[in-house]
This record gives C-alpha cells, structure tokens and sequence, in this order.
C-alpha cells in the first residue's frame, strides 16, 4: 500500500504541453514565401497591373519553393534515380518556356507545401528523443567509504550505492536495500498511484521518488536503464516509420521516367520524320504540361491537408498526410489503461462502513483529516467529501501506513490495510480483487469503514470502445503496466474484452509487433512515457494531449488535444472519407490526363486547350479535396464502417 501523505511529483501527468513551432522550420518559411509571391503575382495580373512585375513574382515563386526540389532531384540524378522532383521542376521549366508562368508556380507550391510537411514531422521526432533525458537526473549522491559524494549519473557503476532523498528523481535503475518511500512510478509502468517501496523491491530511473529516504544498489549502468532502452525503442521505431510513403510516391519514379522518355520521343519522331525544330518542340512542350503531374499531386494532397484541417478544429492534431493515410487503413486498437481510457486520477469510488456508523459522517471525518495531504488519495477523499469540513488539528503523516488528525474531538486514522478486524479485513480483500484501492478509515483507534478508490473510466470511454470496434477488423486490445485486478475491472467498466496487464514498455511493444506480424494495421493510444515506444512502433501512435507526458505527445503521430476520447473514431472516419477522395480525384486526374495525351500525341492539340484541360483538372480534383474543410465533414463520436 502506498503513503498517503506523499507530494506527487510525477513526470507522467504534467499540464498541456506546446509542440515545436511551425515557423522554426527553414522549409516551412520557404513554403510560405513561395506561396506569398504565387498569391501576389496572380494579383497582379487578375488586377491588370505590369506584366513585368508579375513575371517577378512568379518567378520569385519559383526561386523561393523550387530551389530545394531542383536540388533533391539533382541530387538524385546524381545516384542514377530519376524521381518526382526533378519532374516537377522540368514541367515547371517547361510552363515558363510556353509562357504559363502561373501554371509552373502554382507546382512549385504545391511542391513546397509538402516537402514542408514532411521536414516538420522528422523534426518533432528527433526533439521527442532527446527530450528524454529530463527524466532522469543528471547527478546521483553515491555512499562510497562512509561519505556522501556527488557523481555524474553516467560515471554510476553496478553495485554504488546511492541516496534518493524525498522529492528527488531515482537516478538508476536498481533496487532498495534500505529505507521505505512511495514511488511514483506512472512513467514507467503507467499506474495511476505512487507505490510503496521497501528493502528488497526493484526501483526505476526517471521514477520520482515521495516523502522517504531510499537507499538504492544500482543494478544497470547508465545506457541500460529502462528509462534508455524507452528512448531507443523510440529512435529505431520512428526510423523505420520514416521510410513510409504516400501512395502516389510509390509510383513517382515510373510516371517521373516514362513522361521524359515520353517528351523526348515526342519531340524527336516529328523532327526525324522532318517536322520544323519549332512545331516539334511545341509539341513535346504541350506533352509535358498535359502529362505533368498537378492535378495528380493535388488529387492527393487537398483532401489530406482539409482532413487534417478539419481534425484540428475539432481538438485532433494530425502530424502530416502519411499518418492521415494509415489512419484510414487501421485495422486494430491497442488502449493503454490510465489517462487514457480512464482520467487518470484516483476518485473514491465506494464507503463501506461497519455497523453504528453513517457512510456520509464517516468520508466527512476522513477527507477532514485528509485536508492538509497533497497525496493523490487524500486529495481524492477530501473532493468525494461534503462541504464544510469540521477543522482538523494535529495533523500526522507516516510513509507507507497513513495520517491521522483530531477533528470533531474523534481520533481519525486514514491508513494502509493492515491486520485486525476480520470483517475489515474481508472488505479490503473484496475491494482489492475488484482492483481498487482500499483504505481504512479508524475512529479512535477501532476500525470504522473502508474507502475504496480507483481511476475511473472516462464517461465515453465505452461508447468510444464499441466505435473502434465497427472501425477495425480486430478486438480492441487493453496494454496497461497496472495490475491485473485494476485492469480487468476498467475493462470491464469499458466494455474492452481483450486484456494485457503487468506491461513494462517493452511488453506493450512486443503486443503491438505480435499484432502487425499478424497482418494488422496497428493504432496504440496512450499517454504516458512509457507508452512512448509502443507509439513510435505502432503504424498509428496517438497521444492523448490533455494529461499526456511530453515524451508521448512528441512520439505520436496524432494528438487529442482536448482528451476526448470520442475523437478518435471520429478522426479515423474522417480519414477514411479523405482516402475516398484522393481515389475520385485520381481517377479523374488521370481521365484527363490520359485524353489529353492521346489528343497531342494521335492528333493536333492546340496550346490553349491543352493548358485549359490541365488547368480544369487540376481545379476540379482541388474544389473537390476541399470539401472536407466544411464543418459538416467531421463524423460523429459513433461514425464506423470501414469506408
């Protein structure tokens, strides 16, 4: 049983974290001047001003957001690969050769635009990881020859000794050989409550440590702690996910060769066959500005950017259009258990008295003594309680058993379970296997009643389960480091069937891998640095940003910003609906494109024509995209099927 006097000082439950800033990033400033120059020349020219100066402008444009994709394409081409970037920059050359300055600039853009998107995302990643090492401390008081020395955490050696005083972090992972304390330890095991710890049980780096003195022999160097192994399951987990692209990257390299064979052939059999250089080369410059991929690039990425838009007005934050697409293809749902599928804090949760005693008196007295405690149970007693509270006086608190106060001229003892009354006893047991915690309330030194608190399901948290479960293939999965009793109980209150309980980090990623090598498409929520590796081995990660750790907020790939937990089949329904878009759009991109190639290539397909079906096209897949900015577009908390 834990202390109930303990200050929780907790890493794992801090307020709303802000993610990095957009604006940081050189890509993104790059992205929006070309997208300032591309709005301000086509200004000029809709308001009839110098021609000149929109030229400038334009290709302001064009020097702003292209210079990086003519670079990443030159690059490529160096290493004998021929890839979207280069093509893009040649059918934006060849618009400004034929004189359709905005239909380049507008490419470039687009171009732009995602290429930001994508830095962001890798950006945030990297910051995720070494964040990690804020929590744990950086220097450790070591017992070495009597004396009390101050080291480095990385100069520990197994078998030091070392002294975690109250309020401190534990420096290593290890285990006590002296001294008693509550830990809390929700970073790394995810339970809601500090836990008591005694000569002989294991401790964690990164833990914090309450109100006692701990000794504690260290058992792993430095680089092998929990904590470490937490931050490169992260690393490795998040470097295998960056490799992931969008659908219409995976085809790039085809379509990016065989449009240049493709406008050179077009160019060279009209000249072989002795057509002038000129009718020739308009052409092929009118092939590849039909063939050119706009509308195909905006088939994709207008639905993605208003999904992820609309998300956001509604309390979800998306990292990017990759994670927009896995979303839409999820196929199981892994939860964690504590602030996630419950709030995360302790609430008293039943009062069982014994004869002679009145439940309401009886939680009054107990939350009276308990005002002056900042531990997660007293503090969970004192909100259960009626008000006014009689005062209290002569406050005590002992680590590992409980306080006690005179209030109301009454003894009362608010402590851990211990031996005595046997029918006290039998409710403390009763409530224990229910997964509650269990406190006995004594009035003047005779057992009076039994408080038994626990971490409640979050009031949608059920209605939100049976969503996910019309949304997925498979059962909704419950991966918790808390105790099996505990996590039985709030499956139970959710309605999830499928339980793992007593996970350390590690645990909940080898439940997530045995899930993708049975061909799922896994999501994990969780909100918790433990959950962290779990987030980045998921294909989905999705932190719940309300109480979530920083570590699990910057490892995710989606955030739910205003911890509803409703939102998330929602956002998987919404991506579901922006996947059937960008298949529309697709199909009529590539309708277009295909006649307007066979019209240049079989017959004689005038310029204007040829740049105005582009131009159609690419302004039709885009209205139809942004559809899903309309309020209208985000699901309901109970949308399902499988879109």
């Amino acid at each position: 049983m834990t202390a109930l006097d303990a200050r929780p000082t907790s890493t794992d439950t801090p307020a709303r974290r802000s993610l990095p800033g957009w604006t940081t990033v050189p890509e993104v400033r790059w992205a929006a001047a070309a997208l300032g120059l591309f709005l301000a020349g086509g200004l000029v020219q809709l308001l009839g001003g110098p021609t000149p100066l929109a030229w400038a402008l334009h290709l302001g444009c064009y020097a702003a957001g292209g210079w990086e994709p003519a670079w990443a394409g030159i690059t490529a081409l160096r290493e004998r690969v021929l890839d979207v970037d280069m093509l893009m920059v040649l059918a934006a050359i060849g618009a400004l050769a034929l004189g359709q300055v905005l239909d380049g600039a507008l490419l470039i853009v687009i171009f732009a635009t995602s290429g930001a998107l994508e830095t962001v995302a890798t950006r945030r990643t990297a910051e995720a990881v070494s964040g990690l090492t804020d929590l744990a401390p950086e220097r450790a008081t070591v017992l070495r020859g009597g004396a009390e020395h101050r080291l480095a955490v990385a100069e520990l050696e197994v078998g030091d000794l070392v002294l975690v005083r109250p309020g401190e972090q534990v420096p290593a992972d290890g285990e006590v050989v002296e001294g008693r304390s509550d830990v809390g330890q929700a970073s790394i095991t995810g339970e809601p409550l500090p836990v008591d710890k005694a000569p002989g049980d294991p401790v964690w780096a990164g833990t914090a440590n309450g109100t006692g003195v701990l000794t504690v022999r260290v058992d792993r160097p430095a680089q092998d702690t929990v904590l470490a192994r937490i931050g490169a399951l992260v690393a490795e987990a998040t470097a295998t996910k960056a490799r992931t692209q969008l659908f219409i990257e995976k085809i790039e390299q085809r379509y990016s060769v065989g449009v240049v064979v493709a406008t050179i052939a077009v160019f060279a059999v009209p000249l072989l066959a002795g057509a002038t250089t000129e009718s020739a080369l308009l052409r092929a410059m009118t092939f590849m500005i039909v063939a050119s991929p706009c509308a195909v690039v905006l088939s994709t990425m207008p639905p993605m950017l208003s999904a992820i838009a609309t998300a956001s007005r509604n309390g979800v934050l998306v990292r990017s259009a990759v994670v927009l697409e896995q979303l839409g293809s999820l196929t199981a749902v892994a939860l964690d258990k504590t602030g996630t599928l419950t709030d995360g804090r302790p609430a008293v949760v039943a009062v069982r008295t014994l004869p002679g005693i009145d439940g309401d008196e009886l939680l009054a007295l107990a939350a009276a003594a308990e005002v002056p405690s900042e531990h997660p149970v007293g503090r969970a007693i004192v909100a259960a309680a009626r008000r006014p509270l009689a005062p209290a006086e002569g406050f005590r608190a002992a680590v590992g058993s409980g306080v006690s106060a005179t209030v109301a001229g009454r003894e009362v003892t608010v402590a851990a379970p211990g031996s005595g009354d046997d029918v006290v006893a039998g409710i403390v047991a009763e409530e224990q296997a229910a997964g509650r915690t269990a406190v006995v309330v004594c009035l003047d030194g005779r057992a009076a009643g039994v408080l038994a608190l626990a971490d409640r399901a979050r009031p949608e948290a059920a209605a939100a389960v049976a969503s996910l479960r019309g949304l997925t293939t498979a059962e909704p999965l419950l991966l918790t480091g808390d105790n099996a009793g505990a996590a039985r109980a709030l499956a139970a209150e959710a309605r999830v069937t499928e339980v793992r309980a007593g996970l350390l980090p590690q645990g909940k990623v080898d439940a997530v891998v045995a899930l993708q090598r049975a061909g799922h498409r896994v999501a994990v929520v969780g909100d918790g640095v433990n959950d962290a590796p779990a987030l980045a081995t998921a294909d989905v990660g999705v932190a719940m940003g309300g109480i979530g750790s920083d570590l699990a907020l910057r490892s995710a790939d989606v955030v739910v910003v205003r911890d509803d937990l409703a939102a998330l089949p929602a956002v998987i329904a919404l991506a579901r609906r922006a996947h059937r878009l960008v298949v529309q759009n697709l199909v009529i991109a590539g309708t277009v494109i295909t006649a307007l190639v066979l019209w240049d290539l079989l017959g004689t397909l005038p310029l204007p024509l040829g740049v105005a079906g582009h131009e159609g096209s690419t302004i039709l897949v885009a209205l139809n995209g942004l559809r899903l900015l309309r309020h209208s577009a985000w699901p309901g908390a109970s949308a399902s099927g499988h879109g």
